[in-house]
């Protein structure tokens, strides 16, 4: 369907005046719809709004892609709609253990999804890179905190990430252009590994 018609039925069937260049931007994804948006695009165009969304990262995308409402997803959590709504938009959860169980069930979330979605990656990244660079026991209890995942796990994929991160930082010797061996700089291997720690430990722990 031309954005040109993607317009129109918006404005015919929903009363919304949406310009054929909004349209097109949200197909670039330049642009993203609102909630009622999306919902209205989802019925000009015959489909889910969760079909509309390519990877939902954010607590809305994910609430959208389910067709839940503000106010059927806090009741699942256990919430009144304005507490809940108030964290979307601020892209920050703060539930307790409880809900975040609940909100992880209501939305079909990962661990790692639940994390990204919760606005918690830099905090988790702080740890990590705190657990593989000094003693990672002291991290456990921190990261079990935040990570919906078994702390004997979490105990596991740290200690593991850490032995990983202290092999790159181990100067290895290296042949020159010239056949003298000189010794490696380990530290542009050791930055990369903490500028993608929270990938790696995703990847360590299997999720």
């Amino acid at each position: 369907m031309a954005p040109g018609h993607v317009a129109y039925g918006l404005a015919a069937q929903y009363g919304l005046r949406i310009s054929a260049e909004t349209v097109i931007a949200w197909e670039r994804g330049a642009a993203l719809p609102g909630e009622r948006e999306l919902t209205a695009l989802a019925g000009v165009l015959w489909c889910a709004p969760g079909e509309l969304l390519t990877a939902a990262t954010t607590l809305r995308e994910h609430r959208v892609s389910r067709d839940l409402t503000v106010d059927d997803l806090a009741r699942q959590l256990g919430m009144t709609g304005s507490s809940y709504l108030r964290m979307e938009e601020a892209g920050r959860w703060r539930g307790n253990e409880k809900q975040s169980a609940a909100l992880c069930r209501a939305l079909g979330l990962s661990a790692a999804q639940f994390l990204t979605a919760a606005g918690r990656d830099p905090e988790l990244a702080d740890l990590l890179s705190s657990a593989v660079t000094t003693r990672w026991q002291a991290y456990v209890r921190p990261v079990s905190k935040i990570v919906p995942m078994d702390r004997a796990r979490i105990q596991e994929v740290l200690e593991q990430l850490h032995a990983d991160y202290q092999a790159l930082m181990v100067p290895t010797l290296t042949w020159s252009s010239t056949g003298q061996e000189r010794s490696g700089a380990p530290g542009d291997a050791g930055r990369a590994f903490l500028s993608r720690v929270v990938e790696q430990f995703w990847r360590t722990a299997g999720v």
